[in-house]
């Protein structure tokens, strides 16, 4: 579920934009990214030991060699690293504003049009092969690596093999780490030069191996699937035939700032509600120019920190990149330093910065006084999703407080 709030979660490095925590000349030598402080040898471990040896069983089943198993795990150690990053994981929250004055920052784009032009011959290509706008592609991997700078230095195989142990998702992890050795056993990469973030994620934009073996490229024609390398052809295409293959509509915008009137319905807000251009204009919703907006296909109207935030129509192509991730904060960013590279403005709107993220047992809480009060929010998990959504909508009328569905702070405060 997301958040209309984006008081949310997110889990950055798990799912790429490692790079948003700091612009690319900061966090390029270690960072957010940093080695190990601290590694376990395996024989260290009895129980991680013991764990391969069953693990190697379940590998062999699904076609992975001995010769492929021995190479990967020649030397491997239980990272105790990884494990901390894990752990501490499970509370990043920040506010959307917060988020992306990191994601779209003047230097982050600064870099974008310098990459842009850098590779625009390539970018050209990609574009032309994919159907995917150029500066979408760019911000992707401005996001994911702060354009290859931020690219992970973290041994993929002795990561995935600690995850899949010891994670807080061990099933999921086991799955990434049987992708992993069979992209090793394809020959695209080996064992030394597969490496990345401490969860998994790979190469300029930072895939991880299920999506790898699913959309990864060999655009260089030299017969590997190459995203590590410092050439960023393999993985910018990649990219592009990642969001092509998910239903990227050339020519669409993923989003537009927009101004609601007064006395908007506000619940007619959010992805569930879709309109045509010409509905939503009737009902009084333009663009920041004060200008009707057109005809791109079905689009939504969606207020990420409620009514005293920002708005954007939304398009088919929003959902596309919420495949390759899918916060909506991450989406926003991406579409929006998209456009800022293509030379855009910045978002017009100011945010309610007096506000902060509700931590997850603030969202808890929340959800358990909601319900308690009469709105039921379907269940206390710390997830800000519809049902949440509705439940504050309601108690927003009931007190005569604008009903945007905003799970903020005073919300919280009122219902204590």
């Amino acid at each position: 579920m997301r958040s209309a709030a984006f008081g949310v979660a997110l889990f950055l490095c798990a799912i790429g934009s490692s790079a948003v925590a700091a612009d690319a000349g900061a966090a390029a030598k270690g960072g957010i990214l940093g080695g190990p402080e601290e590694l376990v040898p395996a024989s260290a471990n009895l129980g991680f030991d013991r764990w391969i040896s069953g693990f190697r069983a379940r590998a062999q089943a699904q076609g992975i060699s001995d010769a492929t198993l021995d190479r990967a795990f020649r030397g491997i150690t239980y990272n105790t690293y990884v494990i901390q990053k894990d752990r501490n994981q499970a509370e990043f929250t920040k506010a959307i504003w917060d988020y992306l004055d990191s994601a779209v920052s003047d230097t982050r784009v600064a870099n974008g049009i310098k990459a842009l032009k850098k590779h625009r011959k390539l970018l050209d290509r990609i574009e032309k092969a994919y159907g995917v706008e150029k500066e979408v592609v760019v911000a992707v991997w401005g996001l994911e690596s702060a354009y290859g700078e931020v690219r992970g230095d973290i041994p993929l195989i002795e990561a995935l093999a600690t995850l899949a142990y010891d994670g807080r998702r061990g099933r999921f992890f086991e799955g990434q780490l049987i992708a992993a050795l069979k992209i090793l056993q394809t020959g695209d990469v080996d064992v030394r030069h597969m490496t990345g973030s401490w969860a998994g994620a790979m190469g300029h934009t930072q895939f991880i191996p299920t999506s790898y073996l699913s959309f990864a490229v060999d655009f260089t024609g030299d017969g590997k699937r190459d995203i590590w390398s410092d050439n960023p052809a393999d993985a910018l295409a990649s990219t592009a035939a990642y969001l092509a293959r998910s239903g990227w509509k050339k020519g669409q915008p993923w989003g537009i700032e927009v101004r609601l009137p007064a006395g908007f319905d506000y619940g007619l807000t959010g992805e569930k509600v879709t309109k045509s251009a010409a509905d939503w204009a009737a009902l009084g919703v333009r663009d920041t120019a004060g200008r009707k907006i057109g005809d791109h296909g079905p689009a939504s109207v969606l207020m990420p920190a409620g009514a005293r935030g920002a708005a954007f129509m939304i398009f088919r192509n929003f959902h596309v990149i919420e495949r390759y991730n899918a916060a909506d904060a991450y989406v926003i960013a991406v579409g929006h330093l998209s456009d800022r590279i293509k030379g855009g403005a910045p978002i017009q709107a100011s945010w309610p910065r007096e506000d902060r993220a509700l931590v997850f047992a603030e969202r808890v809480e929340l959800q358990e006084r909601l319900t308690r009060a009469g709105f039921d929010t379907g269940g206390a998990d710390g997830k800000i999703g519809p049902n949440t959504i509705a439940a504050v909508r309601a108690f927003q009328r009931s007190i005569g407080m604008v009903p945007d569905g905003y799970a903020s702070l005073d919300i919280l405060r009122r219902l204590r």
